[in-house]
Formats: structure tokens, C-alpha cells, sequence
């Protein structure tokens, strides 16, 4: 089974511009998007181009579900992208239907942790599509090294290996204040004069810094520049630049 490179988990916190960097996917008819949030609708219509976005959209009622739609995709070739939006949600999903009103609760989290690691190990694994998955990530003291760590935060045993273990790229989405981003200029960060009304910039963070050491960003070696720490939040970007990494 050959490995899926085209894997990318985006964390951040809530309204950091996490779901609106999805915007500019090209070929938008071929992304599945999965909402485990209630059905909140997208913060988005239309691209940065003006053209409006066609993503197929399903409102996610039942964690099963999410496996379903991974399997089906396999053999729908103009499906090029799945996003899963928020796997913190979805968990969330899971104990709610499955696990507090369990009969046998310690069956129930087992299954809990099971649920996340055959998806990733089995559909997400072996796809041939790019699989984004969108997680919101929370500030947690780890009282055996006294400093407070940045990760996607679950529940059971999964919390024990982290999340982000489950991927070799993790990007960080945030509002940075635009001070905080000179000489960081590059052709993959554009300050826009909004932004600069803003005095702030919704950016991903590519890599770790002496700042954010306690933070779970990773990626491949030298898959970005030193320059390229902060980039615009738009994972059309991401995906580009992670399909010439591994082109031969």
C-alpha cells in the first residue's frame, strides 16, 4: 500500500483562519468538504479571484460517516481533496453518540481511540487524494517539563501520543500582528492593504521558532525555507508546495 504524502493537519485556534484558507483550491468541483460543525456554513463564497467556490458539501451527523465518504471518494476520480472539519469536532461527535451513554464505558473509549487510528491507518493511509483535516488546538501545562505546550487536545488515550503524531505536516493558522512579520517577506507572504488596515495578518506558520518551541508544528526537511516560516494562509499554497517536494 503506498504511503500518503498529500496529508496535511492545520491547527489553530478558534477564528484564527483555519476554514477560510481553504478558499483558493483550485479545481473546487473536486474537493469533498466534511462538516462536523453543526453545519456551519463556509466564511466564504467565492475565491480570491472572484470565482465562486464549488465545493461538495456534507454535514457530518455520525462519526461513521466520515470513513464512508473516505472510501468512496477512492473511486470517484474528478475527487481530488477531502477535508475533515474539525476532527476536534468529530471527536467530540464520537463521545457524545458513543461513549457517555455507553452500557460499558471502558469498551466505549477504547473504541474511541480505535475509531481515529483505523481511519488514519486504513482510509486516510492508502489514499490517493489529499486529506486535510482542520483541528482546534489548546494551550495544556505539562507539569513534567513545567511549560505549556500548544497541541490538538482529545480525550483518552490518544492525548498520550498526540494527535499530531499522526502526521508529517502540521501547519499552525493564526492572527499575527504585521510587526511581528518584518523580514519575514517572501513570494509566499503578501501583506495586502486590508491587512494593513488590520495592522494584522491571518498566516500560517510553517515552522517552529524559539517563540513557539512548545508548539507541534512539523513538516518534512527543508520543504520550507528560512523564509518561508510564515506564508499566506491559503493551502492551495501548502499543497503546491508539498506536491514539488515530492515530485522526482
Amino acid at each position: 500500500m503506498p504511503v500518503n504524502r498529500n496529508l496535511v493537519l492545520i491547527g489553530g485556534k478558534s477564528a484564527a483562519g483555519k476554514t477560510v484558507s481553504l478558499r483558493n483550491l483550485r479545481n473546487s468541483e473536486g474537493v469533498i468538504y466534511l462538516c462536523c460543525e453543526a453545519g456551519k456554513e463556509l466564511p466564504f463564497a467565492r475565491n480570491d479571484s472572484g470565482e465562486m467556490v464549488k465545493f461538495k458539501q456534507k454535514v457530518i451527523t455520525h462519526p461513521s460517516q466520515i470513513p464512508a465518504v473516505l472510501t468512496a471518494a477512492e473511486d470517484k476520480p474528478k475527487i481530488h481533496t477531502v477535508i475533515i472539519d474539525s476532527l476536534t469536532y468529530l471527536m467530540d461527535m464520537y463521545e457524545s453518540q458513543l461513549v457517555i451513554n455507553a452500557t460499558n464505558t471502558m469498551k466505549a473509549w477504547g473504541d474511541y481511540a480505535q475509531f481515529f487510528k483505523n481511519m488514519m491507518q486504513v482510509q486516510v493511509a492508502g489514499s490517493r487524494l489529499n486529506v486535510i483535516f482542520l483541528a482546534h488546538t489548546s494551550d495544556i501545562y505539562n507539569e513534567g517539563d513545567l511549560v505549556t505546550e500548544t497541541m490538538v487536545k482529545v480525550k483518552g488515550s490518544l492525548m498520550q501520543n498526540g494527535i499530531e503524531s499522526y502526521f508529517n505536516n502540521v501547519i499552525s493558522s493564526k492572527k499575527v500582528p504585521l510587526t511581528d512579520l518584518v523580514g519575514q517577506e517572501s513570494k509566499m507572504l503578501n501583506i495586502t492593504e486590508e491587512d494593513e488596515i488590520n495592522g494584522f495578518k491571518y498566516v500560517f506558520q510553517t515552522r517552529l521558532t524559539k517563540k513557539t518551541v512548545n508548539e507541534r508544528i512539523r513538516g518534512p526537511i527543508a520543504m520550507w525555507s528560512n523564509k518561508e516560516i510564515f506564508i499566506d494562509n491559503d493551502l492551495q499554497m501548502v499543497l503546491d508546495n508539498l506536491h514539488t517536494y515530492y515530485s522526482e
